[in-house]
């Protein structure tokens, strides 16, 4: 394996876990690249997440998931912060374990809740109880995420550049 520090590095967990702005976070300070594959996604096709959920459903959106996933996971030195739900996907969890350092960002339904409270654009979101939603998705992803990651790392109350700090200290 190429050293880590030139690795590529892939930001997993679920929603409002901080992946995005971690990752902006990451590649500054490392000197890479900044993916986020729902807005590499969007850029694509012209439209939001949610307008795809709408009209193609979770299935047709993951299809086009798996296609920005296997784009980038071929780019080098990038920091790429993937949507909650990719893991989810045999394929995308085949991709961004072979094709660079796979990084966990835990964080609690509570802390999701909170972070989330104004947040409707989320399409899994929709509905009148987030919080039995968001335990569901914990239950079906939780040892998905921890399958694949080199390393994980909570973000419940810890700022950016903490967060930051750590991981390049792993690194």
């Amino acid at each position: 394996m190429k050293p880590v520090l030139q690795s590529n590095l892939f930001l997993i967990g679920p929603m409002a876990a901080g992946k995005s702005s971690i990752g902006r976070s990451l590649a500054k300070r490392l000197g890479k690249k900044f993916y986020d594959s729902d807005e590499e996604i969007e850029k694509r096709t012209g439209v939001n997440v949610r307008w795809i959920f709408d009209l193609e459903g979770e299935e047709g959106f993951r299809l086009r998931e798996t296609a920005v996933i296997t784009e980038l996971t071929r780019h080098s030195n990038i920091v790429l912060a993937t949507g909650g739900g990719t893991i989810v996907t045999p394929e995308n969890r085949k991709l961004l374990s072979k094709h660079g350092v796979v990084i966990y960002l835990k964080v609690s339904v509570e802390c999701q809740l909170q972070r989330l409270v104004d947040d409707y654009k989320r399409p899994l979101l929709d509905v009148p109880d987030r919080h039995a939603v968001l335990l569901k998705l914990v239950e079906e992803r939780e040892q998905l995420y921890r399958k694949i990651a080199h390393f994980s790392i909570e973000t419940d109350n810890c700022s950016i550049a903490t967060v930051t700090q750590e991981i390049i200290r792993f690194l």
